[in-house]
């Protein structure tokens, strides 16, 4: 028994050598470019144009910094509302694919195939983007609203896709018996799907989360309101902006002070990613299980 337990421990410690050398370096490669990033949002721009990127501060600057945070109202106001989109939107997403995934992962719904095939269908084809813009203006009336951030991104097949196949693994004895006890679906749906989809309910939340918050297409599209825009827009047009100043000064003649350009991105991405990058590892655990399970099936 002493032998097999000093063979085993040996195992794994081979295992364990062989395994986390990779797996370092692996996590130091995906790491390093954020590293430069942040290195580089606090050094001066024209140390990173003649120098190149370095892995510390060559010359120390907070430029980029004071111009992406000029008007700092702007800026809260940004945050503000793309807190609100992506916290909302995200809700109503999760909301609407889980109930729709429970509704056609139910073997008693006779119609389940033939709605699934109708869900699946508007992932292949779509009337394009001219004729939705002008649905979406005329008809549901988009323009400087809200709810035009919200409202597209509200459903998606595909995470109604994962929701069905991960609800398929309930057993269809539990909703039985909770049938034979006078529960309702709304009640099955509250009471058993909700508390075991966990996992599925944080994937869905994780992707959904991101693509609110990634997303800048909509707002140019519909909100002409400077206190409407979100974050993502609002750094769009900041470093747009930089860039006409640039080529109007250089067409002119005009010799300005160089505009942090570069630099500038840098500040945007830590501004931008910041907040997704704390909220992901307490999703991470879930994120992981509910890809893998919510993928067993098709």
């Amino acid at each position: 028994m002493r032998g097999k337990g000093i063979k085993k421990s040996s195992d794994v410690i081979a295992f364990n050598a062989i395994t986390y050398p990779p797996i370092i370096v692996f996590t130091l490669l995906c790491v390093l470019p954020f590293y430069l990033i942040v290195i580089g949002s606090f050094t001066s721009e024209n140390a990173i144009l003649t120098k190149g990127f370095a892995l510390y501060i060559r010359d120390f600057s907070l430029e980029s910094y004071m111009l992406a945070l000029k008007n700092p109202l702007s800026v809260v106001s940004a945050y503000r509302n793309t807190f609100f989109v992506t916290i909302v939107g995200t809700f109503c997403c999760v909301l609407l694919t889980t109930m729709t995934g429970y509704v056609l992962s139910r073997p008693e719904f006779p119609w389940r195939n033939k709605l699934t095939f109708y869900f699946f269908f508007t992932m292949l084809f779509s009337g394009g983007l001219v004729p939705w813009y002008i649905m979406c203006i005329r008809y549901f009336g988009f323009k400087n609203n809200m709810h035009s951030l919200i409202l597209p991104g509200m459903f998606s097949t595909w995470y109604m896709m994962i929701a069905k196949n991960f609800l398929k693994n309930v057993p269809i004895d539990i909703v039985e018996s909770a049938k034979l006890d006078g529960a309702n679906d709304f009640m099955i749906y509250y009471r058993i799907f909700i508390p075991v989809s966990k996992p599925l309910i944080a994937t869905i939340a994780l992707f959904a989360g991101l693509s609110y918050w990634n997303d800048w297409y909509n707002c140019m599209l519909f909100i002409q309101e400077s206190d409407k825009i979100t974050l993502q827009f609002f750094l769009q047009q900041l470093l747009n902006n930089t860039r006409k100043m640039l080529e109007v000064a250089a067409q002119s003649g005009i010799i300005i002070p160089k505009l942090p350009e570069q630099t500038l991105k840098m500040v945007m991405t830590i501004i931008v990613t910041g907040p997704i990058l704390l909220l992901y590892p307490f999703l991470q655990k879930y994120f992981i299980k509910g890809l893998t399970i919510g993928a067993v099936k098709g």
